[in-house]
């Protein structure tokens, strides 16, 4: 019996899971098969937790070792185009030397990029693990510039941060930040009520595609922790020690802080895939990528549309874990040339970390909106980044 060989390109979360739900649908349809994963990072991060190291030294990067499923070969690589006719990818390996591969199926889970604001708008963009150490580090030396600092108006501003962008990153990355800079002030011997952050929100409530009530209450939160809210704003650049928002407003701000939401990878515009205007791969209803034989695609880079409603899958980790668990037994279904299942959405819910010992949780079930927080918010958000991250 000829080995299959599947080809899974990016190892983010949704990469992992698929590995695993392909390794099972292989063995549950009795096929040899080889699996290989062709990401670039020499480890894995786990980028759900970027903003961790803003506020402390945490450990996000883990051995592949860790997270990979069994019987799965690891390449070093970056995807450089797909040539779909001939099943074949191309892309450059450790050394950056362009290598291919052939394939038999070919799953592209190359996820998504964090929106980046241009250089001249001055800032720091949270994209990745730098960036996170970048930021704790020009915090905590603002801070201890505060300490001797005379001019009110120039303490004011080192004790100051904004977060623009106010999606789950923005939110949990400013929670988090806040209780670290009173607590570090708090040891400085400073008065920790004098650090400021602001979350720069530019719709008119906090979460939107959530009740109004979870918004408030999140809101509600975030003032306890010394977060400042300010909606219906966007921020346009960085000069000077102010950050002008888009009223017109200049607030005194130590830096800023950018988290913009992701966007599709770039890598999928030379890949010769049909794509969305917005740059994701098309789907049908089992992920199989439109006019192309034996490739899928999940996860952020992926436009998944519910079958029933007609409305695109969001970019979180529930939805791509999900379709992964769906693109195995489609591919079982493939393989053994039987009706393949379809995509279904996941329920609606959200889990939000606000500091080290709090979260907030909401679910809307039988109509009814549910909503915990506290520590058993804390203790369901961290099971989730541990589902996400698949850590064995």
């Amino acid at each position: 019996m000829k080995e299959i060989t599947c080809v899974v390109t990016g190892g983010g979360h949704v990469g992992l899971h698929a590995l695993k739900e392909i390794g099972q649908a292989m063995r549950k349809a009795g096929k040899p098969f080889r699996l290989i994963l062709i990401d670039p990072k020499p480890f894995y991060v786990q980028k759900v937790l970027l903003f961790q190291p803003v506020a402390r030294a945490e450990k996000i990067a883990l051995a592949w070792e860790e997270v990979l499923p069994e019987r799965v070969e690891r390449i070093q690589g970056e995807l450089v185009t797909i040539e779909s006719q001939e099943k074949r990818i191309f892309f450059c390996d450790a050394e950056k030397k362009e290598q291919s591969l052939d394939y038999d199926l070919l799953v592209i889970t190359v996820g998504s990029v964090v929106k980046r604001p241009d250089p001249e708008q001055g800032g720091i963009s949270l994209h990745d693990l730098s960036a996170s150490e970048e930021i704790r580090t020009k915090w905590r030396r603002h801070l201890q510039k505060a300490v001797n600092e005379q001019d009110p108006a120039e303490r004011k501003r080192l004790l100051s941060v904004a977060v623009a962008g106010a999606g789950i990153s923005g939110v949990e990355t400013s929670a988090e930040l806040a209780q670290a800079m009173r607590s570090e002030a708090a040891r400085l011997g400073m008065d920790p009520a004098l650090v400021r952050v602001f979350l720069i929100n530019a719709e008119e409530r906090l979460m939107m595609n959530g009740p109004k009530k979870l918004g408030r209450k999140l809101e509600a939160k975030l003032n306890n922790l010394g977060v400042t809210v300010l909606h219906q704003r966007k921020a346009l650049y960085e000069k000077d020690g102010k950050l002008v928002l888009s009223d017109g407003t200049q607030l005194s701000a130590g830096f800023t802080i950018w988290t913009l939401g992701l966007e599709p990878h770039p890598v999928l515009r030379q890949c010769q895939l049909p794509l969305t205007l917005e740059g994701k791969v098309k789907v049908d209803a089992s992920y199989r990528v439109s006019g192309k034989s034996a490739i899928y695609s999940i996860g952020d880079c992926a436009h998944v549309i519910d079958p029933e409603n007609g409305k695109a899958d969001g970019m979180t980790c529930k939805e791509g874990i999900l379709q992964a668990k769906r693109l195995g037994e489609v591919i079982e279904a493939d393989l053994k040339k039987k009706p393949a299942p379809i995509h279904r959405r996941c329920r609606n819910f959200f889990c939000i970390s606000l500091g080290q010992k709090e979260g907030l949780v909401w679910a809307e079930y039988c109509g009814i909106d549910w909503i915990l927080a506290g520590k058993i918010g804390r203790f369901i958000r961290k099971w989730t980044w541990k589902k996400a991250s698949n850590v064995k």
